[in-house]
């Protein structure tokens, strides 16, 4: 079975390697390289934008399974940090570590559980970034504590 997804465009919009992407429904994001790379540094990397997927993608899940569990989020934050291969082309990212951060009424093991089903079930973009290669760890955090499951 063929899931199908919106077309996307891209555009050369500012300099050499600076891309406006489209959807067909009018959203953009803009990609770059640094400076230093001889880029113009106005957009996420390409390599960025795939933490920037995975954040996307884990946010739709844990927010989807807390509001069935009548958590109430008021605040969610979310980051992504990673080691790619040194030293290869293509430098394929390596380890991927994700902080969710949460505030409001949500119980902390609920929390944890619906990351844990995010990264390990749901996430397309998870089981496609481990599939390359990539060790995906996470951790929770609610109303300022870090939660362990232990």
């Amino acid at each position: 079975m063929r899931i199908d997804m919106a077309l996307i465009t891209a555009v050369n919009t500012h300099g050499d390697y600076g891309l406006t992407i489209t959807d067909t429904s009018g959203n953009t994001m803009q990609t770059d390289i640094p400076l230093e790379q001889g880029g113009t540094g106005k957009g996420l990397r390409p390599m960025q934008s795939m933490l920037a997927a995975l954040l996307g993608c884990s946010s739709v899940d844990i927010v989807g399974i807390l509001k069935k569990q009548k958590q109430e989020i008021t605040d969610f934050r979310m980051e992504a940090d990673g080691d790619r291969e040194p030293g290869t082309e293509p430098s394929l990212w390596k380890s991927i570590h994700l902080r969710f951060i949460l505030s409001g009424q949500i119980d902390p093991a609920k929390a944890y559980r619906a990351a844990a089903l995010s990264m390990e079930k749901y996430c397309s973009v998870a089981e496609t970034l481990r599939r390359a290669g990539a060790s995906i760890t996470f951790t929770v955090e609610v109303n300022g504590t870090e939660f362990n499951p232990s």
